[in-house]
């Protein structure tokens, strides 16, 4: 008796040979081994059929006739399924291996109709994978129906989900056979049937992206007939929402079709021609016409610009505008602005409101300015431009500046000139030869961009607009073969490089042969023998220090302020610093050398002076005669050492390793005794302590006068504005994911902008971009190269764990921490040695809302660093004793030298007596 499959997967193909085995061979290896394979072929012309047949475990199916689309070939693969779980899969994507498994094991879990997942899109030209709104995905849950979760109507896929059968043939659940975009009809009616639907966060669905996908037919775009398809689907899911009891949510699934359907094509559009551009507009706008009250209002200010734009049938205008989406996010040609609103285009017109993109109130260096390539020639290898800038917003009328075109590494000067109409026109001639920066073997691409540049160094750039049927322009070097020619949706000009002759054949075997011979060389376990061998035989410089500061990533910390002080006392000392790669953020005038290099590991062996703050390489051991002070780079209540997540677990190699690391610390700056407590034993450290406050804060209790001036000028801080410093740490389950940025900077900016600025300084190990809405609020500084100036600027401090509370509870000044996440971090995350929410400094807030209540009740601080305290203290009354017993327990060895008593005593060999 055959044994009835867990899950069946219908993989649906047409002419799709290659790509096949592919598909099904990612279902050969799920975890999950009791699947049934069906393959429905829909008709194919191609070697299809031979390959099913060498292909195992698979049940094939071959339709008689195409139906050119999906909806036929799944209905019949749902029609043979045999198991009580279904999913499907398309030909030219896969499955993640755990991906039937796991959401098997959910849907039993839960009890749901259905289970949906994360979808990654996979680039394969890059190798790259995005994951497909990962906001819908982000937590796992149980959704009791749509109604409780309307955001997921974008996920209008049917491939990225594991059904029960029984539920689907219940209620009747099946594709429309007649119409493209079958999955949004086919969602519509799912979302309305399911009672309860699980969510997962992790991935399960690779949708592969080829170059040159003629196949998908989402990515046939250029024709009419997939527009009124997609328009036919948006109807047919509104209808069976209305019939179906859900007539409240269809505002929610119209929604998405503004917000990605409509967008698709409006993201495409520059890229096709007027004749093209009207078809469309007459095709969809019968249906923006319809849509229920408010649901364009909340589309973003672009996408609802070219709505009210193809309802107008203002059909320039609208190709003017779709510039604005995608590529390089074009300004508006004009703009005006009234009574604190800002509109798309010559008139002040409320349907045209742009005013929440904010691009009226961007800082100089973000502000945006249109360029639009009119002429462009190439004669031999020199091309020439005739741009129309454009100035929605007066900038440059505001600002006296110098232009410049850069292409590459090279820079033209230009001449701008007032054009009649508005804006500028400018011609311009670059030599190609001088733009390729790299040496004669490089190849790639650059992008011209035009550049404003003030007086006081701050510049602007943009990239320039080509006319979208601008043909190829070409010209050679004596090494390369050049291509100018639009690039993308919104066709910006692209110069492409291209080795030519000899160079082309002989260059890719070298950089080959390059590349064996550095991975080769930089073998860490190579230079780890070398180094060992090193160290026996090189004598130490007594006179030279290698400074290393957050693993050579910056000139900052206790480390800098170290270096400074043996500088300022000119003692007979040598210092380089460690540079991790592609860091420019060090003094001129210091001595650097790569990490991990060659001359790094001399360096080390040479040293007679280690000076650190996070740890020299794990496993190179100091050399005989070598003092090492580790400074540490922060301190706090959280778990750190031996104690943290990635060493907590019972794995002797890297604690042993770990150990290693400590054993080599001759002196350790012990900034508190509540420091002490925590750290001595997290780190089985039982060497010498320099117990005199943290070299870093000495400038927080002296002050810098101008340190605020410094940050300000270029930050781009207006004077009199109040400063928040949001500085969030990451968190360790999430990384490099930007979800560090836990408060609502939409909310803050439209309740605290133009009184307050919000300096954001995210934590080295997390990624966060600003969004341009937000750049009049928001001054990124995650780059900024030294955050005492930071802190010496801010008139409150926003964090939430970080250690920098620690730092900033120096200045006296007010601090707020945010932790909506605190049970979630402390019992999940990293830990917490104490209960914050008893010890903070500061009112502990867990909504935007409490955050902006308590800035609103903050009186102005003084800046002066004698009253910072006394003011803080007036301004928080209910939180003076604490923030005195936060600084007694963090802050009490801060006396403001504590640079200096370090190198008395741990360079004391080479410290002239300090006058008294």
């Amino acid at each position: 008796m055959a044994v009835r499959p867990d899950v069946t997967i219908v993989v649906i193909t047409y002419n799709d040979a290659a790509r096949l085995p592919r598909a099904v061979g990612s279902l050969l290896h799920q975890s999950l081994r009791n699947i049934e394979i069906i393959v429905v072929d829909d008709a194919s012309t191609d070697g299809t059929a031979q390959v099913v047949r060498d292909l195992p475990r698979v049940r094939y199916i071959r339709r008689r006739s195409n139906s050119g689309g999906c909806g036929a070939p799944r209905n019949a693969g749902m029609n043979a399924a045999r198991a009580p779980y279904i999913m499907f899969l398309d030909s030219d994507d896969e499955l993640p291996r755990h991906a039937c498994k796991s959401l098997l094991t959910e849907i039993e879990r839960t009890g749901a109709d259905f289970v949906t997942g994360q979808i990654s899109r996979l680039i394969e030209e890059t190798g790259k994978t995005t994951p497909y709104y990962p906001s819908l995905f982000r937590r796992r849950r149980v959704v009791p129906g749509i109604a409780a979760d309307p955001a997921m109507f974008f996920d209008g896929f049917s491939t990225n989900k594991l059904y029960r059968l029984g539920f689907l043939r219940e209620h009747g659940l099946r594709f429309r056979e007649d119409v493209l975009y079958e999955d949004h009809i086919f969602t519509a009616a799912l979302y309305r049937a399911a009672k309860r639907f699980a969510v997962v966060p992790w991935p399960v669905y690779l949708w592969h992206r080829a170059p040159g996908d003629d196949v998908s037919i989402s990515l046939r775009l250029g024709a009419i007939d997939n527009v009124r398809h997609r328009v036919v689907a948006a109807e047919a899911a509104d209808r069976i929402l209305r019939r179906g009891g859900l007539a409240g949510l269809v505002p929610e699934r119209q929604h998405r079709f503004v917000a990605q359907d409509l967008r698709v094509y409006l993201n495409a559009l520059p890229r096709f021609d007027a004749v093209w551009a009207k078809d469309f507009a007459a095709v969809v706008r019968p249906y923006l016409a319809a849509l229920e009250p408010g649901v364009l209002d909340r589309a973003e200010p672009m996408i609802r610009v070219c709505a009210r734009l193809i309802l107008a049938d203002r059909i320039e205008d609208l190709r003017v505008a779709a510039r604005s989406l995608t590529g390089g996010r074009a300004a508006p040609r004009e703009a005006v602005t009234r009574d604190g609103r800002t509109y798309w285009g010559a008139d002040a017109d409320p349907d045209l409101d742009i005013t929440a993109m904010r691009l009226a109130e961007l800082p100089f260096s973000a502000t945006r300015i249109r360029h639009e390539v009119t002429q462009a020639s190439l004669t031999r290898s020199v091309l020439s431009l005739t741009i129309r800038t454009y100035d929605p917003f007066s900038v440059l009328d505001r600002h006296p500046t110098t232009a410049h075109l850069v292409v590459g590494a090279h820079r033209v000067r230009l001449s701008p000139r007032e054009h009649p109409e508005g804006g500028y026109l400018i011609r311009a001639r670059v030599d190609l030869t001088k733009a390729n920066p790299g040496p004669f073997w490089w190849a790639g691409f650059h992008d011209p961009k035009l550049v404003f540049t003030r007086a006081d160094g701050h510049s602007t750039s943009d990239r320039l607009l080509a006319d979208p049927s601008l043909p190829p322009l070409t010209a050679s070097t004596p090494t390369h073969r050049v291509t100018v020619r639009p690039e993308g949706d919104s066709a910006l000009l692209r110069t492409v490089w291209e080795r030519r002759g000899p160079f082309r054949q002989v260059v890719p075997r070298l950089l080959a042969l390059r590349r064996a011979v550095i991975r080769r060389t930089s073998d860490r376990n190579l230079k780890l023998r070398i180094y060992k061998r090193l160290i026996r035989v090189v004598p130490r410089r007594r006179d030279l220090v290698l400074f290393e500061a957050d693993c050579g990533r910056g000139y900052t910390g206790h480390p800098r302020y170290i270096h400074e002080e043996i500088h300022r006392r000119k003692l007979p000392l040598r210092s380089v610093w460690s540079v991790s790669a592609n860091r420019r953020n060090f003094p001129r005038d210091v001595t650097k050398v790569r990490r991990m290099s060659w001359r790094y590991l001399w360096t080390m062996a040479r040293a007679g002076w280690w000076v650190d703050s996070h740890g020299m390489p794990l496993g190179f051991p100091k050399p005989p005669g070598t003092r090492y002070l580790q400074t540490w780079h922060g301190q706090g209540s959280k778990p750190v050492g031996l104690n943290s997540p990635d060493l907590r677990g019972d794995f002797p190699g890297p604690r042993e390793e770990w150990r290693a690391n400590v054993a080599r610390w001759d002196a350790l700056v012990a900034p508190s005794a509540e420091f002490e407590r925590i750290f001595l034993p997290a780190n089985e450290y039982v060497g010498p302590l320099l117990r005199y406050g943290s070299p870093r804060c000495d400038v927080l209790v002296r002050g810098d006068a101008t340190a605020a001036a410094r940050a300000r000028e270029r930050l781009e801080i207006e004077e009199g504005a109040r400063v928040l410093l949001y500085a969030p740490t990451y968190r360790d389950s999430a990384k490099l994911s930007g979800r560090s940025v836990r408060v609502d900077l939409d909310r803050l900016a439209a309740e605290l902008f133009p009184e307050w600025v919000l300096v954001l300084r995210t934590h080295p190990v997390e990624r966060y971009a600003v969004p341009e809405r937000l750049r009049h609020f928001v001054r990124p500084a995650g780059g900024y190269p030294e955050i005492n100036d930071l802190m010496l600027t801010a008139d409150v401090l926003l964090t939430d764990y970080s250690s920098v509370m620690c730092d900033f509870a120096v200045t006296g000044k007010p601090i707020v921490l945010f932790t909506d996440d605190w049970e979630e971090y402390r019992r999940v995350e990293r830990g917490f040695h104490h209960d914050l929410t008893e010890i903070a400094p500061g009112p502990c807030v867990t909504t935007t809302e409490e955050l902006i209540r308590v800035l609103r009740d903050l009186r102005p601080p003084r800046h002066a660093a004698r009253d910072a305290a006394r003011d803080a203290a007036r301004d928080a009354e209910r939180y003076a004793e604490r923030y005195a017993a936060f600084r007694r327990m963090w802050c009490a060895r801060e006396k403001g030298e504590a640079a200096a008593r370090v190198v008395d005593v741990f360079f004391a060999g080479f410290v002239r007596k300090r006058p008294a």
